[in-house]
């Protein structure tokens, strides 16, 4: 097995409503996910965020962790309810922990990797329509803007968005993330302003000049049909419209797929919130492409269900969140990327899985999260010896968290958090990975 070049990133990830805890401090104001974590039966146990795994006050003990990893990369997401708890009313203490740990990350030479918006809308800003209001659109453009004049040059690179799909299809149409809704037209809607505001943003980042690179990071699953019967080939490639297409082709190739467009519209209506010259603006070149990566999606059809597919378990191996465990899809996305679309340079920024872990004696035996690891970062050199631009690789998570709907009984970190202590202790799986940085081999 070759090796990755010295150049390749290495990192891991998190997300600020996942991890900060410190809900109201500092002039923090509820984001939709406070409020969505307060309504009865929507998370799991009635899990919150307002402890998380503190790491507010904890961020110096966690940077030395990463530290001990040997990370050459740190994503982290910004609370935009942090930065702005009203409506164009800017607040510098919440700038200011930012400041703290991008000081923190730099003295132990890790690059920041900024995460403009990872979910937690300001509740302000859905009290006022939130992403179906296409003002919102403005409002996010304010808030980025802020935040490279605050930041600038201090930050590796900017993501927009994460996994805009969840953002708008499973806070929209499926009801289980924040705000919670469920209308398919809602969630079309949200996702072509999730889109658009990402183009601007990228337009707006171009006007800075800064010495740092953007780009979107996109949840991807390829498509698989159950069988070779016709129905399910075409209805696989349906799949592969609804998750990959759908945000894949406006970003990378200016339009919406047309068999999607008819297939919405045929149950929706006309999309008359797609405006002329908004493919444009969401079009607008991006420095790369960020891909999470989780599982794939095997599908027959079968008219009963929503878009006529319906997913299929054929999995041998799971994790604990019931995904199928396949690496070979991350090899095959990439390359669909690749052909498809552009050699644009792709960074995995979140690949990972959660096990029931068990700490015994001061250690976690996470040896099955070790093997998926190891599994997908193989793909991945797979994909770079064929030609492909893959750059980097960012493990999910750096430490357990809250896992949205699932709150705390899901497990994805390289370091186990004990809630009740906040203790950290780093499993077997981050003492690999730590080799793996260090040798820059498998």
């Amino acid at each position: 097995m070759h090796n990755f070049k010295d150049d390749f990133t290495f990192g891991v990830a998190t997300a600020a409503f996942q991890i900060e805890g410190a809900y109201n401090e500092d002039g923090k104001t509820p984001s939709i996910w406070d409020t969505f974590c307060d309504k009865p039966g929507k998370v799991f146990n009635g899990d919150t965020g307002k402890i998380a795994c503190d790491h507010y006050h904890r961020y110096k003990e966690d940077v030395k962790l990463l530290n001990y990893l040997g990370v050459d990369a740190y994503r982290f997401s910004i609370s935009w309810a942090r930065i702005f708890p009203k409506k164009g009313e800017f607040n510098p203490k919440g700038i200011e922990f930012y400041k703290n740990l991008i000081s923190e990350l730099k003295l132990n030479g890790i690059k920041p990797v900024v995460t403009l918006y990872h979910w937690d809308l300001p509740q302000w800003a859905e009290d006022l329509g939130g992403w179906l209001n296409r003002d919102c659109i403005s409002w996010f453009d304010k808030y980025c803007n802020k935040i490279f004049d605050e930041l600038g040059n201090s930050v590796f690179m900017w993501i927009t968005h994460n996994e805009p799909f969840c953002a708008s299809f499973l806070s929209y149409a499926f009801g289980e993330h924040a705000p919670g809704h469920k209308d398919t037209k809602e969630a079309l809607i949200v996702a072509h302003h999730l889109l658009l505001s990402h183009g601007l943003a990228v337009k707006s980042f171009r006007k800075k000049k800064l010495n740092s690179k953007i780009g979107i990071t996109l949840n991807l699953a390829p498509a698989y049909p159950y069988s070779n019967d016709e129905k399910d080939i075409n209805i696989a490639k349906n799949s592969d419209g609804f998750l990959n297409r759908w945000f894949l082709d406006p970003v990378l190739k200016g339009f919406y797929p047309e068999d999607m467009i008819e297939s919405y519209e045929s149950k929706i209506g006309n999309l008359d919130f797609i405006l002329p010259g908004d493919l444009e603006t969401i079009s607008e070149e991006s420095d790369f492409l960020g891909i999470n990566y989780y599982s794939r999606s095997v599908v027959k059809y079968n008219e009963s269900f929503d878009n006529n597919f319906e997913s299929v378990d054929i999995a041998k191996e799971k994790t604990a969140m019931g995904w199928e465990i396949y690496p070979e899809g991350l090899y095959n996305i990439l390359n669909k990327i690749k052909n498809e679309y552009s050699n644009i340079p792709i960074y995995i920024t979140e690949n990972g899985a959660a096990f029931d872990d068990k700490v015994e004696e001061n250690s976690v035996h996470d040896i099955k999260r070790k093997k998926y690891i190891n599994e997908h970062l193989k793909q991945g050199l797979k994909f770079i010896e064929n030609g492909g631009n893959l750059q980097g690789y960012f493990a999910w998570s750096f430490m357990d968290n809250f896992e949205w709907a699932h709150g705390y009984s899901k497990r994805f970190g390289l370091v186990h958090i004990d809630y009740d202590t906040q203790k950290r202790t780093l499993k077997d799986s981050a003492l690999w990975y730590k080799d793996v940085i260090k040798n820059r081999k498998l």
